[in-house]
């Protein structure tokens, strides 16, 4: 149990392809986690331990914004969050999701190609990794990384969630 009285807020967000838990810390978003998601205790656990703060339901003016910004993107309207993202997790980690942020909309990459974005071509499990330690779904879009293959390898809302954010963004585009 955490000593602190400092305060991750968290609510819950109905997508249409699965349901997300948005955290707000220190006025910026730092968790939008996939219910369904294995890791998902892990995920909230690193995070309060992180901040040094609990999770507690509620709401503030930058989840209302979240939301909105959700329910633009699932609309069609929003190719881009402008919400503001505090990343948590080691420096390599921060570099790696960095990457992931500069994937155009519409666009996928492979495991391999961030890694040799980042300048570390040999770290595609270490980049897998990080992608797969990503709390911000959907505003770090690890949804488009992809296996070298071009197979929807393992996602945290599942496969299914992927293959249905990759379709929204590519009919967004030529829809």
């Amino acid at each position: 149990m955490l000593a602190s009285d400092k305060q991750i807020i968290i609510c819950t967000y109905f997508a249409p392809c699965g349901e997300l838990l948005l955290g707000a810390f220190d006025d910026r978003l730092c968790m939008c986690n996939w219910l369904t998601e294995r890791r998902r205790t892990v995920t909230e656990r690193r995070l309060q331990k992180g901040l040094n703060a609990r999770c507690v339901h509620g709401e503030c003016r930058l989840l209302a914004d979240a939301v909105r910004q959700l329910d633009d993107y699932f609309a069609g309207r929003r190719r881009a969050f402008e919400v503001p993202l505090l990343l948590v997790g080691s420096e390599f980690q921060k570099e790696v999701w960095n990457a992931l942020l500069r994937i155009p909309f519409g666009a996928t990459v492979s495991y391999g190609d961030v890694a040799r974005r980042i300048g570390r071509a040999s770290a595609v499990r270490a980049v897998a990794n990080a992608n797969g330690a990503n709390a911000l779904s959907l505003f770090v879009p690890c949804h488009r990384v992809i296996g070298n293959n071009g197979a929807l390898t393992g996602y945290a809302g599942g496969v299914d969630a992927k293959r249905y954010l990759l379709a929204l963004e590519q009919s967004a585009l030529f829809g």
